[in-house]
Order: C-alpha cells, then sequence, then structure tokens
C-alpha cells in the first residue's frame, strides 16, 4: 500500500467514506446516490487516465463489492411492518 495517495484516489476514498456512513445511519437513498458517483468518478478517472491500472483494479473491485452488497438496498423495496 503507498504511503501517498494521489488527489484521484483522495476523491474515491472520500466518496467511499460518505457511502459507509449513509449506509451506517441507514439512509438508503443517499448510499446509492454514492455508489453511483462512486462508479462515475471511477471510470472518468480511467478514462482521463488519472490513475493506472493497478489502481483502477483495485477501486473497481471494491464497486463490485459494493454494488453486491446494497443489490435490493432502497427504502422503496422495504416492507412496512404494519401490514
Amino acid at each position: 500500500m503507498a504511503l501517498f495517495k494521489s488527489s484521484s484516489e483522495k476523491d474515491l476514498d472520500r466518496i467511499i467514506r460518505c457511502l459507509e456512513m449513509n449506509m451506517s445511519n441507514n439512509y438508503k437513498d443517499n448510499a446509492q446516490d454514492n455508489l453511483k458517483e462512486f462508479e462515475i468518478k471511477l471510470n472518468e478517472l480511467r478514462y482521463s487516465e488519472k490513475i493506472n491500472d493497478k489502481i483502477f483494479s483495485k477501486y473497481e473491485s471494491i464497486l463490485d463489492s459494493y454494488k453486491e452488497k446494497m443489490k435490493g438496498y432502497s427504502h422503496k423495496d422495504q416492507k412496512p411492518y404494519w401490514h
């Protein structure tokens, strides 16, 4: 693991922290927005060549794990308890 991260990696880490915070507070819509933001930012950095293949692969793996974890993770899929 590198001692110093690029500003691009710091941006991605900031989005991940927001996503984690929103998930822990059960802010499902905000967490979904963070996931979309993370994916868009990662792809922007990849296509603008601001991150190398190794770093892209690392964050792509993180993205894939969040996508899997957040399948069906929204308030609209939540069933009310009073029914």
